[in-house]
């Protein structure tokens, strides 16, 4: 019989999910329109900008869903990224208070079977 694992056993084995299967991964650029330096996430990140990157211009979402917050450390406004392309700041936000995105981190949803 299979032991269950709980979600960060799961994540530290390498058996998180995101999406219909697929590993979570997000790529996150510097500049609007995915361009400038890019960054690649699979797991969660509480400070975008020591990961080379001065702001977030843009973001694609190739597996998740992801959960991205206006400040470091997972504080402040909240927004959900599902899967697809968000060429800039108000294609994820609807602030008129900040354009800023500082962490994020993958949105691990339980079901019931």
């Amino acid at each position: 019989m299979m032991e269950q694992q709980s979600v960060p056993e799961q994540a530290a084995a390498g058996k998180s999910h995101g999406g219909l299967g697929g590993p979570f991964k997000v790529s996150v650029y510097e500049l609007e329109n995915f361009q400038g330096k890019k960054c690649d996430f699979s797991t969660e990140c509480p400070n975008l900008t020591e990961s080379l990157l001065e702001k977030v211009g843009s973001i694609q979402v190739e597996s998740g869903p992801w959960l991205a917050f206006e400040c470091c450390t997972f504080r402040g406004e909240q927004f959900v990224l599902e899967k697809g392309d968000y060429p800039r700041w108000d294609a994820w936000s609807n602030s008129h208070h900040s354009d800023s995105l500082l962490s994020l981190r993958p949105l691990h949803i339980v079901g019931r079977l």
